[in-house]
């Protein structure tokens, strides 16, 4: 009924040959570009990549420590599930804390979020983690309260929160706070899980066949 491409492969070439030629992608450099790509990719938007801030090299940060087996820390279930996980390279963990027993309860205490509460249970696993945040500001800004608390740092953000609150402020102060803590980051109110789920995505090695995705 309908002429529809429905090959994996080609729809796979044909989605980065339509990004390459899209997007001004010239300021960006090996996993770098990888990166740029897939999040380009994850939300269909070429204009992203003149907005896009990644500083201290995020991509190779975050393959480095993949590779050693850091954990992959996410703000919400969506991230999680987003993540191709036959595809991380140590068989990393994937650790959401967000419905944890007494996150809500901590919530209440302290007058935040489940989202931020739930950044509290992430001090065990920080110490060179990847943290993927695609959904709650708060979030963001409280992994920024700990870290300037001290807390261990992990190899690198991925912050990606989206909305009307919040979400444009905490990304201008992980960029203005993360030190020479790697970050990749989309300023403003645009963002989301797919955008942080496909940030983690482009850290792990290239599929040896193209994935039908988003297809």
């Amino acid at each position: 009924m309908f002429d529809y491409v429905r090959d994996p492969a080609e729809i796979y070439r044909r989605s980065f040959a339509a990004i390459e030629a899209a997007a001004d992608l010239s300021r960006f450099q090996g996993a770098e570009r990888t990166l740029a790509v897939r999040l380009i990719h994850a939300c269909g938007m070429a204009d992203i990549a003149a907005d896009l801030v990644m500083s201290t090299d995020p991509a190779q940060a975050g393959r480095a420590a993949l590779a050693a087996g850091a954990p992959v820390l996410v703000d919400a279930e969506m991230v999680a599930r987003g993540v191709i996980a036959h595809r991380l390279p140590a068989s990393n963990r994937i650790i959401c804390t967000l419905n944890d027993d007494g996150v809500r309860e901590r919530a209440l205490t302290l007058g935040t979020t489940r989202s931020a509460a739930a950044v509290d249970a992430w001090a065990p696993h920080l110490a060179g983690a990847v943290v993927a945040i695609g959904n709650a500001p708060t979030a963001l800004f409280r992994l920024l309260e700990l870290l300037a608390e001290g807390a261990p740092r992990p190899a690198v953000i991925l912050g990606f929160p989206v909305g009307f609150i919040g979400a444009a402020e905490s990304k201008q102060a992980l960029i203005d706070h993360a030190g020479d803590i790697p970050v990749a980051t989309l300023p403003g109110q645009r963002g989301g899980s797919a955008l942080a789920a496909a940030a983690v995505n482009a850290l792990c090695p290239a599929p040896e066949q193209p994935e039908a995705q988003n297809g």
